[in-house]
């Protein structure tokens, strides 16, 4: 009876410990998106003003935390865009100039700090990575999540920030 209890003692935290991240896991995907590393592809069209997407990061965890495929999702939308696919409209990144994530590095590397604004503009569609969506790359991993951004809220947050000029700006009088 001892003996499965400590099992059981074991196997449950062994079980939180993999559910929920810690700080030196956060850490780790706030070490790998440094670099930002990723492609993203159109999935299909989502509620208005939300874009979802399939994001393509690389790691040399399999088990990738989440909040890295969630940076890189928001970055892209940001900085990248995406080409059409499969009848879905590809969409151009937001920021037009590509010189502005230097420019205003400091708004960035607040904006993307581990717990970041960013969180706010993306949702995660599923809690599990299908096995064809972990592929083996050498030494490291591409793992494909599909998430859905809120491109809507984002812009405007963007803007308002001073980041991106407002889409009405050319039409004021």
């Amino acid at each position: 009876m001892k003996m499965f209890l400590t099992t059981g003692t074991l196997i449950c935290a062994l079980l939180v410990s993999v559910s929920f991240p810690t700080s030196a896991q956060k850490k780790k995907a706030d070490k790998d998106t440094k670099g930002f590393r990723y492609e993203i592809e159109a999935m299909k069209t989502g509620v208005q003003g939300t874009y979802l997407i399939k994001v393509w990061s690389y790691s040399k965890d399999p088990m990738m935390p989440m909040d890295l495929a969630k940076k890189n999702a928001v970055h892209g939308i940001i900085f990248k865009g995406f080409p059409a696919k499969d009848g879905v409209p590809g969409q151009l990144a937001l920021a037009a100039d590509p010189n502005i994530e230097k420019e205003k590095a400091e708004f960035f590397d607040k904006f993307f700090s581990v717990g970041g604004e960013y969180l706010k503009y993306v949702n995660l569609t599923t809690d599990v990575i299908a096995p064809e969506d972990r592929i083996r790359m050498g030494k490291e991993f591409k793992i494909g999540v599909v998430v859905s951004v809120d491109v809507a809220s984002l812009r405007r947050a963007l803007e308002d920030a001073g980041i991106i000029k407002k889409l009405d700006d050319g039409f004021t009088s």
